[in-house]
């Protein structure tokens, strides 16, 4: 795959924001996918924050490997970093807000010894896509952050007020200015954190189809009704795992399954990418995660 990188020029604004609300806020959430949580971390936001209190949310985690989550939940336990899972969708809204206080506690009891009712504010950070504005609309009970399923929504910072002592401001997603782990950056191209625009979308999906049937091929053949073999560019017939099988034919291979074709029988390949990589984000190839901490 070509190399990716993608920092637009409202990253850099959103940069100096943050520095200057740093100073405003008692804690850090930072929001990570839960089926990629490395790659989906920006180190750039973890120093920029440090010394701040922090809260690591694994957000999407209905669409990640439940076993694969308990052991990143373990690995960050393991370093001293306060996790946990959440799906901004639903759920455990009442124990995120319990470990939002226990993150603050100290702040409040400070201003408690100077007879201060103090109200705690909280700075949601994270990358592109990563589910930061429905995570803050989730804890709110109504839509008041601007969410989307594209990155780059959000643009300008937006505070919001969860109850009358707590206070969280929504900040735009931010990637590192340089994307030197490619594995990673393919990691954050395949969970929708890079705009699809800038992609080649058939390269991307090929690539994603051949992660997921190293990872999960059981679901990944069922979701795409894949064959047994694949076409290489000189007509013989490999088997999907063969490694000198180009992308190109898996996504083929998934065009033919699904029926995405065009007017003679062609792939319908600018289709099938963009279904194979909408599937995959919604999690309806399954449960999958990208990345697990033994690797």
């Amino acid at each position: 795959m070509a190399t990716i990188n993608w920092y637009p020029g409202h990253m850099a604004k959103s940069r100096r924001m943050l520095i200057e609300q740093l100073r405003a806020v008692d804690a850090v959430v930072e929001l990570v996918d839960a089926r990629a949580p490395l790659s989906s971390a920006n180190p750039d936001l973890r120093g920029l924050t440090r010394g701040k209190a922090r809260l690591l949310v694994l957000n999407k985690a209905d669409l990640a490997d439940d076993a694969v989550t308990s052991r990143w939940l373990e690995y960050f336990r393991e370093k001293n970093v306060m996790a946990m899972r959440f799906n901004s969708n639903g759920g455990r809204v009442k124990e995120m807000l319990e470990r939002i206080a226990r993150a603050t506690q100290p702040a409040v009891e400070r201003a408690a010894a100077r007879g201060v009712k103090k109200t705690v504010r909280l700075m949601v950070i994270g990358i592109p896509n990563v589910g930061k504005s429905t995570f803050i609309n989730r804890l709110n009970g109504s839509a008041v952050a601007k969410a989307s399923d594209r990155p780059g929504v959000t643009r300008a910072k937006q505070w919001v007020k969860l109850g009358p002592y707590l206070e969280m401001l929504d900040t735009p997603g931010m990637l590192p200015p340089r994307l030197d782990d490619q594995k990673r950056a393919q990691n954050l191209a395949f969970l929708g954190s890079v705009r699809d625009q800038i992609l080649d979308t058939q390269e991307l999906a090929g690539a994603l189809l051949r992660r997921l049937l190293e990872l999960r091929p059981d679901l990944a053949r069922a979701r795409f009704k894949l064959a047994e073999t694949a076409l290489n560019e000189e007509g013989e017939a490999l088997p999907l795992a063969d490694p000198s099988l180009p992308d190109e034919a898996l996504l083929e291979a998934a065009c033919k399954g699904r029926g995405w074709l065009l007017s003679g029988g062609r792939f319908d390949m600018e289709r099938g990418a963009a279904l194979v990589l909408d599937e995959f984000r919604a999690g309806k190839v399954g449960k999958i995660s990208l990345e697990s901490p033994e690797v």
